[in-house]
C-alpha cells in the first residue's frame, strides 16, 4: 500500500494482518462516538442559548466553505462488495475444524488445495485493511494510510490548528462573559423602551416631514418644469431679439456709413464753399503787381524806361488786360459809360468815343440823333520815339479817354479811389506819351493800374456784401 499524502510505500503493522471481524468492529465503533453520547456531550459543553443567537449561528452556517478533506466512503476500491460485512460478528475457522476427523479425499496435484485456501486468505485480510482504511479516511478529515513523515508533518499542523482553535475559544469565552456582564437592569430596560418610544415618535415626525417635504420637492418640481418652459421660451425670444438686433446694427452700420460720407461730404463742400467765398475771382482773373518800377497785370508790364525798353507787344497786351479789367468791373456793377465804349481785344484792344452834335440835341429819346463814332487805339503800333507827339495822337487819346472811364465809374459808385483824376493827368502825372519822358508815363501807368486795383477789391468787397445779404433773406 502507498500513502495517501506523498505515495511513498508503507508498511502496515502485523497486528492488522490476523484482524478478525469483531476486532474491526470494535476499531470502528471506537473512531465515532454514537448519536447519543454525541447529544450528550454537545448538551453537557453548550450552554443554552437564546433563539436570536440560534438565527445567527444558522445564518453562519450557511455560509460555511468547503472542508479542507472531501470524505467519501466508498463501497470497496476494487469495486466490488465486502464478504464480510463490518457488522457481523464472527471467527474464521480452519478447515481442519470444520470437516471432521478421519478419511477425507485429497486432491489429485497433492498441494493445490492448500495453496488455493492460503491466497483466499491472504486476499481476505488484504480487503479487511483497505475497508478499515476506507472507514477511518470517511470519519475524519484524513486520507489513510498515511507514512510516519506525513503523520508529523499533519500532528504539527493539527497542532497549530489546535492553538488558533483555542485563541478563538478563549475569546469567545470572553466575549461572551462580556455579553452576560453587559445584560440590563429593569430600569435600563425601562429606559431603553421609554427612548425606543421617544425614537419612534420623532420617526412619525420625521416621516411627516418628509412627506411633507417630498410634496414640496413634487411642487417645486413642477415650478422648475414650468419655469425651464419659460426659460426655453425666454431664449426663443433672446435668440430672435439679439437677430433683430444685429440686422438692425447692420441697417445702422450702413446709415451710420452712408451719414459719415454724406458729413465727410458736406464738409468738404463747406470748405470748397469757404474757400471759394474767400477766392476772389477778379483777383485771380486780374493779377496786379509791380516789376522793379513797373506795374504788372497778369504778369505784363505797363511802361518803359531808357534803362529797360519793353517791347510794346508786352504794352499792348497789358492795355488789353486793363480794358477788360475796366469792362468786366462796369459790367459787374451794370454801370455805362457817357460817350465811351470799351472794346476789350487784346493787344488790339480800342476804345469808341461817341459825339452828339448839339444843335441836334432833343429831349426825346426815341429820335435821339446818331453820334459820330471815333475809334480810339489803345495800342502803338510800332517803336516810335516819345518826343514826336502826332506820331502817338490816337494812342494818347484812347489812354485820356481810358482815364475819363476810369474817373466816370468812380463818381457813380463812390468807390474814392486812391488817386485823382483830372482829364488827362492821375496825380498830377499825364497819361500821354507825346512831349513827355519815359519815366514820367511809366509812373502815370502804375498809378492807374493801383486805382484799377482798388477798383477791382472794391468791387469784391460789393459782391461779397450783397452775397451775404441774399444768404441772410
Amino acid at each position: 500500500m502507498y500513502c495517501q499524502k506523498c505515495r511513498t510505500p508503507v508498511k502496515l503493522d502485523p497486528s492488522l494482518e490476523d484482524l478478525n471481524p469483531a476486532a474491526f468492529k470494535l476499531i470502528t465503533d471506537s473512531t465515532s462516538p454514537s448519536v447519543k453520547q454525541r447529544s450528550q456531550y454537545l448538551h453537557q459543553s453548550r450552554p443554552t442559548y437564546s433563539q436570536d443567537r440560534r438565527d445567527a449561528y444558522d445564518r453562519v452556517a450557511t455560509k460555511a466553505t468547503a472542508p479542507m478533506f472531501k470524505r467519501t466512503v466508498p463501497s470497496s476500491r476494487s469495486g466490488r462488495e465486502s464478504k464480510h460485512h463490518p457488522s457481523m460478528s464472527f471467527v474464521m475457522l480452519t478447515e481442519s475444524q470444520v470437516v471432521p476427523s478421519g478419511p477425507h479425499k485429497v486432491p489429485n496435484d497433492g498441494h493445490g488445495g492448500a495453496h488455493d485456501s492460503l491466497d483466499q486468505s491472504m486476499s481476505h485480510k488484504m480487503e479487511t485493511v483497505q475497508r478499515l482504511f476506507e472507514v477511518l479516511s470517511a470519519r475524519s478529515d484524513i486520507d489513510h494510510p498515511i507514512c510516519i513523515e506525513c503523520t508529523e508533518l499533519l500532528v504539527e499542523q493539527l497542532q497549530k490548528r489546535l492553538t488558533t482553535a483555542t485563541k478563538e475559544r478563549d475569546a469567545y469565552v470572553e466575549y461572551l462573559r462580556q455579553a452576560n456582564a453587559d445584560i440590563p437592569t429593569d430600569e435600563e430596560q425601562e429606559q431603553a423602551k421609554k427612548s425606543l418610544e421617544d425614537i419612534k415618535k420623532q420617526e412619525k415626525a420625521a416621516f411627516k416631514e418628509l412627506e411633507r417635504l417630498e410634496k414640496e420637492k413634487a411642487a417645486m418640481d413642477e415650478e422648475i418644469a414650468q419655469l425651464d418652459e419659460e426659460a426655453q421660451e425666454l431664449d426663443k425670444e433672446e435668440e430672435a431679439f439679439w437677430r433683430e438686433r444685429n440686422a438692425f446694427a447692420v441697417t445702422l452700420a450702413n446709415f451710420q456709413s452712408e451719414r459719415d460720407r454724406i458729413n465727410n461730404r458736406f464738409d468738404h463742400d463747406i470748405k470748397q464753399v469757404r474757400r471759394l467765398q474767400r477766392t476772389n475771382v477778379y483777383n485771380d482773373t486780374f493779377t496786379i503787381g509791380h516789376d522793379g518800377n513797373f506795374a504788372t497785370i497778369n504778369g505784363l508790364r505797363l511802361g518803359r524806361t531808357s534803362a529797360v525798353m519793353v517791347g510794346w507787344d508786352e504794352i499792348n497786351a497789358a492795355w488789353g488786360q486793363t480794358c477788360l479789367l475796366l469792362a468786366t468791373v462796369a459790367e459787374k456793377i451794370q454801370y455805362t459809360f457817357k460817350g465811351y465804349k470799351l472794346c476789350p481785344m487784346g493787344s488790339t484792344s480800342t476804345i469808341e468815343k461817341y459825339d452828339y452834335p448839339q444843335s441836334a440835341s432833343t429831349d426825346d429819346p426815341a429820335h435821339q440823333p446818331k453820334p459820330k463814332i471815333t475809334t480810339l487805339e489803345l495800342y502803338c503800333s510800332g517803336d516810335m520815339p516819345l518826343g514826336l507827339g502826332f506820331l502817338h495822337r490816337r494812342f494818347d487819346s484812347a489812354m485820356v479817354a481810358f482815364l475819363e472811364c476810369l474817373r466816370q465809374i468812380d463818381e457813380s459808385t463812390n468807390f474814392k479811389l486812391p488817386y485823382t483824376i483830372r482829364k488827362d493827368k492821375i496825380r498830377d502825372q499825364s497819361i500821354k506819351l507825346s512831349f513827355n519822358q519815359e519815366e514820367t508815363w511809366t509812373r502815370a501807368c502804375k498809378d492807374t493800374l493801383i486805382c484799377c486795383k482798388y477798383l477791382l477789391a472794391a468791387t469784391s468787397d460789393m459782391d461779397h456784401q450783397q452775397r451775404t445779404t441774399r444768404r441772410q433773406g
